[in-house]
């Protein structure tokens, strides 16, 4: 590979097999094809930069007990930059998600634009239900079930998982779809912000519900600093209260 993958030192070998993996994933071409694309017509204020253009993994600790799981990376920001919600502009999704898990004591800064900023999870692993960026921000459901495995994989490198903040319907729907991969179903519950959905029955991580810091949320207020900071200190509350 002409360029190293962004990942948060030290990565185990699992965990670091498991994004090389994702990382060389041909298996939906619709995507490849568009991410490919972006990469070589890139954004004029892009113009001078080489662009990630590969499916994305996850990034964070190791260690973690929260994962934060989003929709896919956005064709300017991760897929330029190759990490996780870094790289969508000042005030994009990435600080608006950073600003929140810093809040919860997840993060040590409130800024995700480029993959040297020393940005550092603590405690948190972020990872997305599609890994690569998708027209229109919009995945087909055959691609969001392709990917499913590469949530599998990342999901057993993380052995202390015990908790899943999901950011958006879909993600939510991938998550649930992963569940039931393994012959486990969450409860029935309808998607809303700042809900619990305990999947304690079923020995997989219990699940926050977000809506998703898209700029369509954020800027019209339908999602808040306020609302996000909350499901964030919700997180640190019950994990650290299931030490």
């Amino acid at each position: 590979m002409s360029r190293a993958y962004p990942a948060q030192s030290p990565v185990p070998r699992r965990l670091r097999a498991t994004h090389l993996r994702i990382i060389g994933c041909e298996a939906c071409p619709r995507l490849r094809s568009y991410c490919r694309e972006v990469a070589q017509t890139r954004r004029a204020a892009f113009r001078d930069e080489v662009y990630w253009g590969r499916p994305v993994p996850g990034f964070g600790d190791a260690r973690a007990r929260l994962l934060v799981l989003g929709l896919a990376p956005a064709a300017h920001g991760a897929n330029r930059t190759g990490r996780v919600f870094t790289g969508d502009g000042v005030n994009g999704s990435g600080d608006f998600l950073m600003r929140a898990m810093m809040a919860g004591g997840f993060v040590n800064r409130a800024t995700s634009h480029r993959t040297d900023d020393g940005l550092v999870l603590t405690d948190a692993y972020i990872a997305a239900a599609v890994r690569c960026a998708p027209p229109d921000n919009t995945p087909l459901p055959s691609e969001v079930q392709t990917c499913l495995a590469h949530l599998e994989a990342e999901l057993a490198a993380l052995p202390d998982i015990g908790l899943v903040v999901v950011l958006g319907r879909i993600a939510y729907d991938a998550y649930r779809r992963l569940l039931a991969r393994r012959s486990a179903r969450l409860p029935a519950a309808p998607f809303a912000h700042g809900h619990f959905v305990d999947a304690s029955a079923t020995g997989m991580p219990s699940v926050l519900q977000s809506y998703h810091p898209s700029r369509q949320n954020t800027h019209t207020g339908r999602l808040t600093d306020a609302m996000l900071a909350a499901v964030f200190l919700d997180a640190r509350r019950r994990i650290d209260e299931a030490r």
